[in-house]
């Protein structure tokens, strides 16, 4: 099959060719507008058909006003202010800037509240509640009120902007420049990373125009998708670093494994018929895996993390395309000349790759010798990694996470540190009822609850509902509030309630998440272990990727708590990780495991397939893949990696998070557990009941696999049979 695709892609290149150049250019033209496209707002987190949204929904519907959105001016002056004197000229400017926002329903200053009154009495913030907006709306809103402070000369140096609107609104811009100044940093590294491993220029611009493609193809697949859904603005981090990840991971495999066979039957159909049978079959594979992996987010019905797993899935066909259709068509136009632009010395000298074939070589033999003692040694490591896991907290994104260095990030600091009591969205509970008599004596309960600091009074929304709201001390996503809100909800009701605001929403999501993951864990392995059974038509390998995928995906999540939630590494310790942060993270880093082990377990299996032992099979398959895993590890990391520089604790966390997986599973998993447990095994890695060997041979799936190759030989042998041309494997 794959043998077939690559003499059909050799005979019609120009063709592919230009097809690809067409599909490229046109996906530049329908996704460069996917931006203006994508949302930002606290909706993206919520489950659609939580309690808490119906509880908002009824309150909107009530009163006009969305919880999830307003204003914050905070206001500095030279004099103290004074509740019972006129306000100063900059408080009045924004005072009446607010009301004169055609989305503003109320106003509210210290004239009428005033704990709005910084401690030092300079300061104030004037808040202002807001009607439902369009995300579109809310951009312009943001854009308007900033160019009228900056033209106003009382509040122009005097006045900020802050709030749930304006804040996640500066969320997304912060996103979209740090992705920008990220990426444009890595990809300098990666490119003279990716000179030194193909060693020779030529070589090393493959990977990136496949990069290039599969962003153009994602962005296009996701402006498509927001015809049809909300896609988060959260899906262009994650397709960014993936996509130049993955498109640079299967252009390394491809080309690599193109220049053994260039060098073995030279230029012509035979070499690329080869390289699609062989490394094409196992980016099909991997590109499944990773694709499946990701396609599991979507079984959970927050917005946010739908988009990111369907970002996730477009962006690893977009890189499984160009790399099995558009990347064979390119190697057989360019044929010899792939290795062109590379020092002669680097063309003759073969020293490098020998050396690194015969160092993984070793490893592996050195490990298989010692096979109990090492994947005992490997596993404790990574239970050791793991164990901040035991104290993992969850918390969610709010305006508090960005930077200082934003209007909306130096109210929200402002308000925590120089206020008494800031003021906060309280915890509203909507209760069903036509009559509120028996609500008096409810409100009572809950202001005897522990981390309450007031309830007011019940007050009718509508024919059937009625309200009571609680403010809560501390932060809305401190602890203290987090806690006081879940004891809320456990004080018996009167009558049905549901309840919404910052602290109950917050953990509304934390318990939708948390009874989706069976579901999740559950497609994700099921895929999983079909997947791997397709492509090594054994029962035992795809059990024991899925431990060991387990292990290095948990191995991660530990390292999450202790850089972020325990705050080492120079970071700030933080009140828990983001709820959807873990999610994320263990899908891609079980993906990006069953990714790497593919490569592996396909060169292994061809090592068998050349006559070899089970141990002398896998010392041949990690001395061939090592190499290249080991690239393709630290190419990915930068990649991904790169996240770790923005300014928002959320994105740092799955940057960093990710590069970690990646970095564990391409040494210690890769290195050392996986040819233990091959060597405990033996042949019993092979192993699959009768009828399930016979199903794989009924679908035909034995057919999709390469052709028989020659006896496997050393790396030392394989040069002198193929003469100076560069390698990298």
């Amino acid at each position: 099959m794959f043998s077939g695709l690559g003499s059909a892609l050799h005979a019609r290149r120009r063709a592919a060719l230009l097809l690809a150049v067409l599909a490229a250019v046109l996906a530049a033209f329908f996704g460069g507008t996917v931006d203006s496209k994508l949302t930002n707002g606290l909706s993206d987190y919520d489950d659609p058909g939580g309690a808490n949204v119906t509880a908002r929904r009824i309150i909107q519907q009530a009163t006009g006003v969305d919880a999830q959105q307003g204003y914050a001016v905070l206001v500095r002056t030279d004099a103290a202010l004074d509740p019972k004197a006129p306000p100063p000229a900059p408080v009045s400017a924004a005072v009446a800037l607010l009301r004169g926002r055609p989305e503003t329903e109320q106003v509210v200053d210290y004239a009428t509240n005033p704990a709005l009154i910084s401690r030092d009495g300079h300061s104030t913030v004037v808040l202002g509640t807001v009607a439902p907006m369009r995300e579109k709306d809310t951009v312009d809103a943001e854009k308007a009120l900033q160019q009228a402070i900056a033209d106003n000369p009382d509040l122009k140096g005097r006045a900020w902007l802050g709030g749930s609107t304006p804040g996640h609104v500066q969320v997304a811009s912060v996103s979209n420049e740090d992705l920008a100044k990220a990426e444009s940093l890595a990809l300098p590294f990666i490119l003279i990373l990716l000179v030194l491993v193909f060693r020779g220029v030529v070589a090393a611009l493959v990977p990136l125009v496949g990069a290039i493609v599969t962003l153009l193809l994602t962005l296009a697949g996701l402006r498509v998708a927001t015809e049809f859904m909300d896609v988060s603005t959260g899906a262009l981090n994650l397709a960014f670093a993936l996509g130049l990840g993955l498109a640079v991971d299967f252009g390394l495999l491809i080309v690599s494994r193109y220049r053994e066979e260039l060098a073995v039957h030279g230029p012509g159909r035979q070499a690329v018929a080869r390289t699609v049978a062989t490394a094409g079959r196992t980016v099909f594979f991997s590109s499944l895996t990773v694709a499946a992996a990701l396609a599991a987010i979507t079984v959970f019905p927050h917005p946010y993390l739908r988009s990111m797993g369907l970002a996730g899935v477009i962006t690893v066909v977009s890189a499984a395309l160009f790399a099995l259709l558009g990347l064979p068509a390119l190697l057989a136009l360019l044929g010899r000349r792939v290795n062109s632009l590379a020092p002669r010395r680097w063309q003759r000298d073969s020293t490098a790759r020998e050396e690194a074939g015969d160092r993984w070589h070793r490893i592996a033999s050195g490990v298989m010798r010692r096979p109990v003692v090492v994947a005992v040694a490997a596993t404790a490591v990574l239970l050791l990694v793991a164990a901040p896991v035991a104290g993992l907290k969850f918390t969610g994104a709010d305006p508090s996470t960005l930077p200082a260095s934003t209007s909306a990030g130096k109210v929200s600091r402002a308000l925590t540190s120089d206020f008494d009591k800031p003021p906060a969205a309280p915890l509203q509970i909507v209760l069903d009822t036509p009559g509120g008599t028996e609500l008096a004596s409810y409100a009572q309960r809950i202001g005897r609850v522990p981390g309450v600091e007031s309830v007011g009074t019940p007050f009718r929304l509508d024919a059937r509902h009625w309200e009571v709201d609680a403010v809560l001390r501390g932060a809305p996503l401190g602890t203290t509030a987090k806690d006081a809100a879940a004891k809320v909800q456990d004080v018996p009701a009167p009558v049905p309630a549901r309840y919404t605001g910052v602290s109950a929403d917050f953990l509304a999501q934390k318990a939708s998440i948390a009874a989706k993951v069976p579901l999740a864990a559950g497609v994700l392995a099921l895929i999983t272990l079909v997947l791997l059974f397709a492509f090594s038509g054994s029962v035992i390998l795809p059990f024991k990727a899925l431990l060991m995928n387990t292990l290095s995906t948990g191995a991660a999540l530990g390292f999450l708590v202790w850089v972020f939630q325990d705050g080492n590494l120079g970071f700030t310790a933080q009140n828990g990780i983001e709820a959807t942060t873990p999610v994320l993270v263990f899908a891609l880093a079980f993906g990006l495991s069953t990714d790497y082990n593919v490569f592996l377990l396909g060169r292994i299996k061809e090592g068998r397939g050349a006559g070899l032992d089970d141990r002398e099979a896998v010392a041949e398959g990690l001395a061939r893949t090592g190499p290249i895993v080991t690239s393709a590890a630290a190419l990915f990391c930068l990649a991904v990696g790169a996240l770790a520089l923005s300014r928002l604790v959320f994105v740092q966390e799955l940057g960093l998070g990710t590069a970690f997986a990646v970095l564990v599973d391409a040494t210690v998993v890769r290195a050392l557990l996986v040819p233990s447990l091959m060597a405990l095994l033996g042949s019993v890695n092979w192993w699959a009941p009768g009828p399930l060997r016979r199903l794989h041979t009924r679908l035909r799936l034995d057919r999709m696999e390469p052709p028989e190759t020659e006896p496997a030989t050393s790396p030392a042998e394989e040069t002198q049979t193929r003469g100076p041309a560069v390698s990298t494997t």
